[in-house]
């Protein structure tokens, strides 16, 4: 008997001698440390967790108490007053969010192809890294970027895109008179500023995900998709694209997950702001991550009580966000086949 595993034969002798035999394995020594390791850093990832959601719920029960369901719906945030909630805040994280899942799906499904389907050899390599050293670039240095260099030439653009697209309510910018606003000063530190600094800074998350489900489409669909006459965009519609779905969920959320924490890059270019702003390109707005940054340093305790209430409300938006794409991917069966 040999390999990592013995294999131990018992040949059932009850009744007829050539019936079925039932084979049995005994793992090894290493099988069994690997098992129990892994089945420890789980427990151990599980466990943290839920620590965190307990320390959460915990320090905000003071805060949720004075505030009741009422903190959902509260725009104001002040706890000294009782009138404290996340509405506005909440509102302006999930805006940036999608902002920036906008800007990031299709810069990081264009790259995801070009390096599995399109770059080879030593580019591919080295378009790799380069991807790969963008996600480690610190969240400070895309704020400075976003604040001293993107914010200046794309305030042209969302004066454009607010000159054509007015009528659709988002892209409006007007007072609270309902008068137009033209000058620079109406578009700086918006929302869709800081959604697209956060896109560029998730995409080389969603990339790397991507990419690597992409890269595991079966080669054989593939010869056989050019071998009846596709094209390289044919197999990779028919072929890859099908194969790679759970990969685009998977990276789309996680990539939207990072977004909706991010802290640092937000807290430097928006104009923080307590109501809920629609008007997308217009100056103010808000976010948790961004609010417990700002409030943090000089909170009392019954304040902190309720700045960890809203880290709460985050942390399970992003469990709800996690969980549900855990369940389309699931669904999706990716790998599993690719359409003809």
């Amino acid at each position: 008997m040999t390999g990592r595993s013995h294999v131990v034969e018992r040949i059932m002798l009850v009744g007829d001698p050539a019936s079925p035999r039932v084979l049995g394995t005994r793992p090894s020594l290493a099988d069994s440390v690997f098992r129990r390791t892994a089945y420890a850093a789980g427990a151990i990832t599980v466990s943290v967790m839920l620590a965190v959601g307990l320390f959460l719920t915990l320090r905000a029960t003071d805060a949720l108490r004075v505030a009741g369901f009422g903190f959902l719906t509260e725009q104001q945030w002040s706890p000294e007053t009782g009138h404290f909630g996340v509405a506005a805040v909440l509102f302006g994280t999930v805006t940036i969010g999608l902002v920036a899942l906008c800007t990031a799906l299709p810069l990081a499904l264009g790259t995801a192809l070009l390096l599995s389907e399109v770059a080879r050899g030593r580019l591919r390599s080295t378009l790799v890294a380069l991807v790969d050293l963008m996600a480690a670039v610190p969240s400070i240095v895309f704020g400075l970027w976003g604040v001293f260099f993107l914010q200046d030439n794309v305030i042209p653009v969302a004066r454009w895109i607010s000159t054509y697209f007015w009528w659709i309510p988002i892209f409006d910018v007007t007072d609270d008179s309902g008068a137009t606003l033209t000058e620079d000063s109406a578009f700086t530190s918006s929302a869709f500023i800081a959604g697209i600094v956060v896109g560029l800074m998730i995409v080389p998350t969603m990339t790397s995900v991507m990419r690597e489900a992409f890269s595991q489409a079966p080669i054989g669909e593939r010869e056989g998709a050019l071998a009846l006459g596709a094209t390289r965009w044919g197999m990779i519609r028919t072929v890859v694209l099908p194969f790679g779905r759970g990969g685009i969920i998977g990276g789309t959320m996680l990539g939207l997950g990072r977004a909706l924490g991010e802290t640092i890059a937000v807290y430097m270019i928006i104009s923080p702001i307590f109501t809920i702003n629609w008007q997308l390109l217009k100056s103010g707005s808000n976010s948790v991550s961004a609010l417990i940054a700002l409030r943090y340093g000089e909170a009392s305790d019954f304040a902190l009580s309720a700045l960890m209430a809203a880290g709460l409300v985050l942390f399970l938006v992003t469990l709800v966000i996690n969980f549900t794409a855990s369940s389309i991917v699931a669904r999706s069966r990716s790998g599993a086949q690719s359409e003809g």
